[in-house]
């Protein structure tokens, strides 16, 4: 990497030699090879040492220590087998979405022209040095930031760096009078040449480009952590102060009672693991591959897992325009006759399957009408359409391109229009000149067809075009329809035609350009995507807002944001320019603006990551929408970033938590589903685990203030936990979606996962299984049971309480008596399982002596059934009470 001052003009034999071999190799070695830093992955050592880097498993650790000091060491065997089960698997989903990350690389180097040893040669740009001397030409990339020696009619179109869709022109300059180099005379790397061929130096090379800056800022750490990270910090931080006060309430009233210290560590020991969710990682990582591999299916791959569950919670999809909304493609989409006749074009990718469209009449009707216009764009035409096996393509400027393909829309392919009038000469296109024009042979006389600004064609017409007649020329009308069309955000282009005869003449020039009859206007604009509104309808029902933040002008970003279906006022519409006094202003102003702002125009590609991190502010989760190198920073920023994989720059796919292959932003929203999903199922298996792991503790502390013994040994309560916990929550975490996901409003930003509905129902369910398990464990003592047998019973009752526990929570909202069995068969299976697995350790002798567990009656098995089916019956009845007030607002 590295970057070049010029000091004279490069010209001679230094561009017809460029460096030697030798001088190439020891710059290679100096500077470094003209990539970017790539990752490097973590080793699977580190992988799996993170995944004990939670308060959770701290407070395992410990009571596994305390387990071994108090000579309790099967205690201590369990809960490490526990931890190294959360880890294998923890590993291993960490480890495959980073081998699917690795994957979205493109392993094509990308190649470069350059001159050495005097010899035109093709290299790896990989292998590119300051000083070497490149050849560009239309339809290839730059390969590095280059100053200009040599440029012929050059086009660049830097959207991926600016945002702006429109080409840049590029020109020399003699450096003496910028040394630097303007940004006219420098092509820089990753852009695309439009149109053109020149010669270039090398200036800049790996992190010192254009890119290279971009990248440096990406690879900061990013200042958003996922929402998910952020409610289980607070998740973690709960569970371990309530483990940590009920421990104190345990040795206190031990201590009142005068029990031993080995007994209290015992205590300590089984309140938290009694408490702790030791299970909960595994259940999270389970209910995130999941919905992973359903995301997939959208076309949505996801690189970090969190990012799955940060998209369904995000409250505003800041998006790019160019290529996210739109298809970046320059299209003409509409045709003015001058006699006011509209005509629509389709803007499909396949340009067989399109047509030409007019109100009231057929298509065959439109194309003849538009016949003369499509012609006259065709000819003075330097572009070229192809067709192969990835579909239609087009090589030259992209206004050639989008005119040639109009007129193979209506039926006149470029090859057909050329045989039938040969080429005489041709007038370039200038942007002095502001029109093209070509002669061709046209039976007996010359034809002159013009394309061009709409002011200048109209001045050198003297008649129109008015349904094959041509009449005197109204240019005040004419003027009238150019500025309505360029009120909705087109890009209008003019055409005229004439006729001289053919007298040997062979000097063709402006002078023959004039008492020309006027065809028309073709607007031009980069279409929105067809699925687009729908899917801005949908993300606006899902109660998820939409911003738009593009680099274009603010009249073709409001008529862009108008035909992709966004609601907007003309006060939310604001400039890069009123951005930068915000900024300038504080972060307060910029916090105002943003607050109310929905379309970003002209914004620069540093704004966009001030504008995400503003919103943050204002109280929104972000995803960021983009493909270009200038969308890189925000999207490594904000909550979650969502990348276009088809046409989006690897910068962007690197930066991004998540790819959308197909560059569809209805993936987007269906993405949003299957967060929504993951987050709702991670709040059933958090409800499941939290509510148990409660009912056990309130078991505690009845059972000890009141003078009875441990109601459960420590290494039963990790039995219990492993056999319930560890199958049951695994299944119940591959719920399938409940159908109504995206027509709730997004969670709050600051909701907790402990909201009012999810604490009344561990309330609950910590009343019904810790007080009936205190209930039965006290009357079994009363009963003249021994302590052995009295365990024995509860620890079973405790194993239905948890099967129950986990059919109730299949929904917060619907009756599990409405929800299909087949829905979730693995949770049926895994509830059968964890009940036959505890009976069958009441037979397997080493099992049953670690457990110190006893074969039960089938009559004792009945009742403890019954008994825990009352679970279930307080949960429905809270269900049916809570939908009636929501039934009758929704009647209401």
């Amino acid at each position: 990497m590295a970057v070049l001052a010029l000091k004279d003009p490069v010209v001679g034999a230094a561009v017809v030699h460029g460096l030697t071999t030798q001088e190439a190799t020891e710059r290679l070695q100096r500077f470094g090879p003209n990539v970017l830093p790539q990752p490097k992955p973590p080793l699977i050592l580190s992988i799996f040492l993170h995944q004990f880097r939670s308060p959770l498993i701290y407070i395992l650790l410990i009571a596994a220590a305390v387990s071994l000091v108090v000579s309790e060491p099967e205690d201590a065997v369990f809960i490490g087998i526990v931890l190294l089960v959360n880890g294998v698997i923890g590993s291993v989903q960490e480890y495959s979405a980073g081998r699917a990350a690795m994957a979205l690389r493109n392993l094509e180097q990308p190649r470069a022209t350059v001159i050495r040893d005097g010899q035109t040669r093709e290299i790896e740009s990989r292998l590119l040095v300051p000083d070497d001397i490149v050849l560009l030409e239309a339809g290839g990339r730059v390969p590095a930031d280059l100053m200009l020696i040599e440029a012929n009619d050059l086009l660049c179109d830097e959207s991926l760096l600016t945002g702006e869709s429109l080409p840049v022109r590029k020109s020399v300059e003699h450096p003496s009078t910028d040394t630097a180099g303007s940004k006219a005379a420098r092509a820089f790397a990753g852009t695309l040449i439009i149109r053109g061929r020149a010669t270039g130096v090398v200036v800049a090379t790996g992190l010192a480009t254009e890119i290279g800056a971009i990248a440096a800022e990406i690879g900061k750490a990013s200042v958003s952590q996922p929402p998910l990270m952020i409610r289980l910090s607070r998740f973690s931080t709960v569970i371990a102060w309530t483990v940590g006060a009920a421990s104190l309430v345990l040795i206190g009233f031990g201590l009142l009672r005068g029990l031993p210290w080995n007994d209290l560590f015992l205590m300590s020991v089984g309140l938290a693991v009694s408490a702790i969710p030791e299970g909960l990682p595994i259940a999270i990582s389970i209910a995130l591959a999941i919905s992973m591999r359903r995301m997939a299916k959208h076309n949505v791959i996801v690189r970090r897992m969190p990012a799955v569950e940060s998209l369904g919670s995000c409250t505003m999809i800041a998006t790019d325009k160019t290529g996210t909304l739109t298809l970046n493609e320059l299209t003409v989409t509409d045709i003015r006759l001058p006699d006011g006749t509209d005509l629509l074009l389709d803007a499909h990718a396949n340009l067989d399957a399109c047509e030409i469209r007019g109100s009231q009449m057929d298509p065959e009707e439109a194309r003849a009408r538009a016949e003369r216009l499509l012609r006259a764009a065709s000819l003075p035409n330097e572009g070229s359409l192809i067709n192969d096996q990835a579909g239609w393509a087009g090589i030259g400027d992209t206004v050639d391109v989008a005119l040639l393909a109009a007129a193979h829309k209506g039926g006149l392919t470029h090859d057909k229009v050329r045989k039938a009038y040969p080429l005489l000469s041709r007038i370039p296109y200038e942007p002095d000149l502001k029109f093209a024009a070509s002669f061709h042979q046209a039976g007996e006389g010359v034809g002159i067809f013009v394309k061009g600004a709409a002011e200048t064609l109209i001045d050198m017409a003297d008649r129109m075009d008015v349904a094959g007649h041509a009449v005197l020329i109204d240019r005040g009308r004419l003027l009238a329809q150019k500025e309505e069309m360029a009120a909705r955000g087109l890009r209008v282009l003019a055409f005229a035609e004439g006729e001289i005869r053919s007298d040997g003449e062979q000097n063709f020039g402006r002078h023959h350009l004039v008492d020309l009859v006027f065809l028309g206007f073709a607007g031009m604009q980069d279409p929105v995507r067809p699925e687009v509104p729908r899917a801005i309808r949908d993300a606006w029902a899902a109660g998820v807002e939409v911003a738009m933040l593009t680099g274009d002008d603010p009249r073709t970003a409001e008529a862009i944001a108008r035909q992709a279906g966004l609601e907007f006022g003309t006060d939310q519409v604001t400039t890069g320019d009123a951005v930068r006094q915000a900024e300038a202003a504080g972060e307060n102003q910029l916090d105002e603006l943003t607050r109310r702002t929905r379309i970003y125009a002209r914004v620069a590609p540093a704004q966009k990551l001030s504008i995400v991190l503003s919103m943050a502010r204002n109280g929104h989760f972000v995803a960021v929408t983009g493909d270009g190198v200038n969308d890189a920073p925000a999207l490594k920023h904000a909550h979650v970033g969502v990348a276009m994989g088809r046409k989006g720059t690897e910068v962007a796919k690197e930066s991004a938590d998540i790819v959308v292959t197909d560059d569809n932003f209805a993936s987007i929203v269906s993405g949003i589903r299957e967060g929504r999903t993951a987050y709702s199922n991670i709040r059933k298996v958090i409800l499941m685990l939290a509510a148990t792991g409660a009912a056990e503790m309130l078991l505690f502390l009845l059972a000890i203030p009141l003078g009875l013994p441990m109601p459960l040994l420590p290494v039963q309560l990790l039995w219990l936990n492993l056999v319930t916990n560890g199958i049951q929550d695994v299944a119940l975490a591959g719920e399938k979606p409940e159908g109504d996901e995206l027509s709730r409003p997004p969670r709050r930003p600051k909701e907790p996962i402990f909201d009012r509905l999810m604490i009344r129902r561990i309330i609950q369910s910590m009343l019904v299984i810790g007080v009936g398990g205190f209930v039965l464990f006290y009357w079994l003592l009363a009963q003249g049971y021994e302590l052995s047998q009295a365990r024995n019973l509860l620890l079973l009752l405790f194993v239905m309480f948890e099967n129950a526990q986990t059919l109730a929570c299949r929904s917060e909202r619907q009756s599990i008596f409405r929800m299909s069995v087949l829905g979730n068969p693995a949770l049926i299976g895994c509830v059968v399982v964890a009940q036959a697995v505890h009976i069958a350790a009441m037979y397997v002798p080493w099992l049953r002596d670690t457990l110190e567990l006893a074969p039960i009656s089938l009559l004792e098995w009945a009742c403890m059934l019954l008994a825990a089916s009352s679970l279930i019956i307080v949960s429905e009845l809270d269900k049916a009470f809570a939908q009636k007030p929501f039934a009758t607002r929704q009647s209401a």
